[in-house]
């Protein structure tokens, strides 16, 4: 086993060269050593090696004396709905997210969600396997099946408000994992006339990349959108666990837009509520949640992070430009379906078409996301830190430092030589300027 498949969030690497069901079975025995678990509900996606990793994890958990419930195929959502819609102490997915066919891998959630990361017995677990030292049980853990799918869309579904709106939906799920989100959009045929691309189980992950946040992997959706005279595109990734959105006009809708636009849907349920938005999103996200009269707070990049601090700040609501959309109807994680649904259900109310939401948005000008190979990252942020020692400054995730009329955050890489660069300013120019300004330091230029 390579042992870097232990990733900050999840296990990852390429099944039969970094890891195999030998390592899977010794992953389920430690994860239950480590965690201390009496009861694991366990899914999978489709890949072609996710049935004999499923088998060998389960195996293993059951030789430590956990009871394993078989959930079968199931988005990573779903996995995290099963974590607090049953009586269990964790739930596990066997998928590699949007990584291509020949990865595989693990997400581990503790009971109600809660993340299983490195500095909560990930890494405890990789040692514990490497160690080859398992603890022996009186007796041998029981095997089951149980279907939450039926639970999962019913629970969800409830949260549409579509009165008598009529939209054509095209949805990309890229034959990943997604495709089982599509039975929610079905229980609305009067409201949802749905299109769907790469729709396919049987040739799991052989269509384009499922992943959303590359805009390459939205063209096609974009082009169909356009075709079928569509109200919205919608693109899950290889797990579902993030959605990208494509408006009438076959633009892409920002993710952190996206934030801002559920955040009003979700505070007419939670009036007054905290909202978290990524520290790397438009300015506009918070004006628009202070707006509908939520509390917006800043939050980290990272799951484990957001759903934490969801916890500790009674939010109902977060949003990740990565595509993540954190529900505290889905115990604090994911629920990608549910912001498709929130969309709608605002696009319903307020009769307006998803460009026009998003154009509410459109108040500040955003370099996105630039990386940077630089030897020494905590010097060179020191470095921006000093140069700047006159707007307000925070820490929260890397560094950040606000002017009135521009904005800039720089973030270290966890795993590359690499400084994350996100700017935004008031005008084009300005921030064409000062990004300019910002990464000659960076680069040393």
């Amino acid at each position: 086993m390579n042992s870097s498949i232990f990733k900050a969030y999840d296990i990852r690497g390429i099944y039969g060269t970094d890891f195999d069901e030998e390592d899977a079975y010794k992953i389920g025995r430690a994860t239950v050593d480590i965690l201390k678990l009496k009861t694991i509900a366990l899914g999978r996606d489709a890949r072609t090696s996710s049935p004999a990793l499923f088998e060998a994890f389960a195996r293993g958990a059951r030789k430590s004396g956990a009871n394993v419930i078989d959930l079968g195929l199931l988005t990573t959502p779903m996995v995290y709905f099963a974590s607090w819609h049953l009586d269990v102490d964790a739930a596990v997915s066997i998928t590699a997210s949007h990584n291509p066919p020949e990865y595989n891998g693990m997400k581990i959630a503790l009971k109600n969600a809660l993340p299983v990361g490195e500095k909560s017995g990930l890494f405890d677990i990789r040692d514990r396997v490497v160690q080859e030292t398992f603890s022996d049980a009186h007796t041998e853990g029981s095997l089951s099946t149980q279907d939450i799918r039926p639970a999962y869309e019913a629970h969800f579904a409830k949260f549409a408000r579509l009165d008598d709106a009529h939209f054509k939906v095209v949805i990309d799920t890229a034959n990943a994992m997604g495709i089982l989100e599509l039975p929610i959009f079905k229980m609305f045929p009067e409201n949802i006339e749905l299109v769907t691309m790469y729709d396919d189980l049987d040739h799991p992950f052989s269509a384009h990349e499922a992943n959303p946040l590359k805009t390459e992997t939205l063209d096609e959706l974009r082009t169909r959108v356009i075709a079928e005279h569509a109200d919205l595109g919608i693109a899950f990734d290889g797990d579902a666990d993030r959605v990208g959105f494509v408006d009438e006009t076959g633009e892409i809708i920002p993710m952190d837009h996206m934030t801002g636009i559920i955040a009003r849907e979700v505070l007419k349920s939670h009036p007054g509520a905290t909202i978290l938005y990524d520290l790397r999103s438009s300015r506009a996200v918070k004006e628009v949640i202070e707006e509908a009269g939520g509390v917006a707070k800043e939050c980290k990049v990272g799951h484990a992070n957001i759903k934490r601090q969801m916890r500790d700040e009674n939010a109902v609501f977060a949003g990740e430009l990565s595509g993540h959309y954190y529900f505290l109807e889905n115990s604090y994680a994911e629920a990608g379906s549910l912001a498709g649904l929130l969309i709608l259900s605002v696009m319903s109310e307020t009769k307006q078409t998803a460009s026009a939401l998003a154009s509410d948005l459109k108040r500040y000008y955003h370099s996105g996301e630039i990386n940077s190979e630089v030897a020494d990252k905590d010097a060179v942020m020191k470095k921006l830190e000093h140069a700047y020692s006159d707007g307000t400054i925070s820490h929260l995730d890397g560094i950040k430092i606000d002017f009135p009329d521009w904005w800039f955050n720089v973030r270290p890489s966890n795993t590359e030589p690499l400084l994350r660069l996100n700017l935004e300013a008031d005008t084009r120019e300005h921030m064409e300027q000062k990004r300019n300004e910002v990464l000659g330091i960076i680069r040393g230029l």
